[in-house]
């Protein structure tokens, strides 16, 4: 039984992910379960290419993330009721993994868009989380 549903967004796409929000949010009523959405802000991937910014961007950059995540789930969840909002830092999928130990998750709810040739050398995020995720994962085409 699904008690806790984790919808991981991309903020850089928006646009398509107003459906995969909603689709989270269905299955989230269907079973009464709890409903997070996580976004990841990708890291700096090196130390030394970070020392290339000002310091605090990372800081503002998470705190923008938070503040869009926060403004995209109230505007496409008007009437849903209570939603965990979840910003982590790194890698994508690594981070979705973690969010869904965080958040005790069962069911993780996310997106897949067309791969192009680099994604079918290393592996989208998508099919990484559902790889290794410890629950159920539904992909949802756009």
């Amino acid at each position: 039984m699904t008690k806790h549903v984790l919808c991981a967004v991309d903020l850089s796409h928006l646009e398509t992910e107003v459906g995969l929000l909603q689709k989270a949010a269905d299955l989230a009523k269907f079973y009464k379960a709890s409903l997070s959405v996580v976004t990841v802000v990708p890291d700096y991937g090196m130390t030394i290419v970070g020392s290339y910014f000002k310091e605090g961007t990372m800081k503002s950059a998470v705190e923008l993330a938070n503040e869009m995540l926060h403004d995209f789930v109230s505007e496409n969840l008007k009437d849903f009721g209570k939603v965990q909002h979840i910003v982590e830092v790194g890698t994508p999928y690594e981070q979705i993994l973690e969010a869904v130990k965080v958040a005790k998750a069962d069911l993780v709810v996310m997106g897949a868009h067309k791969p192009d040739l680099l994604d079918r050398l290393q592996g989208p995020n998508s099919a990484r989380v559902a790889r290794y995720a410890p629950c159920s994962v539904l992909i949802v085409r756009d």
